[in-house]
């Protein structure tokens, strides 16, 4: 099943809502009032329904949650955990909400299919499955 990246729900805590918010506000104070990035992250966020931790459905990709993504043409997978982006570290798996893969994964669930325009044509991945949710495993300080 695909989703258009502008109509699927995206679900947040007021809590992550807020930091990601204020991450895009000092960033935009210091010169990124054009950075692609930061509108992606605002659109999606102008979009998110803010709701309680408890509430967030448990198969939703949310702050801090480890995610299996497989490629679609590639078949190739890769384990993510989406972090903000003074926690970014590629080589440990730690993939920031900046980057276009982390913006796009926020709020989708296991079993989608996310695309998006890259310069060499369309990228296609599914999110295969959630290995650790924050909220799902009580972890409401993350």
């Amino acid at each position: 099943m695909t989703k258009s990246m502008t109509k699927r729900k995206i679900y947040i805590t007021e809590f992550d809502k807020a930091r990601l918010n204020e991450l895009i506000s000092v960033a935009e104070e210091f010169g990124g009032h054009d950075r692609k990035d930061l509108q992606s992250l605002a659109g999606e966020l102008a979009q998110a329904e803010v709701v309680s931790p408890r509430d967030v459905p448990p198969d939703v990709v949310t702050m801090n949650s480890k995610v299996i993504l497989c490629d679609i043409d590639t078949r190739e997978k890769m384990t993510y955990v989406l972090v903000f982006p003074k926690d970014a570290d590629i080589d440990k798996g730690n993939i920031s909400i900046l980057a276009p893969v982390g913006t796009a994964i926020l709020g989708y669930a296991m079993g989608d299919i996310i695309e998006w325009p890259v310069p060499a044509g369309i990228r296609r991945i599914r999110i295969e499955k959630i290995i650790y949710q924050p909220e799902a495993a009580g972890d409401f300080h993350l």
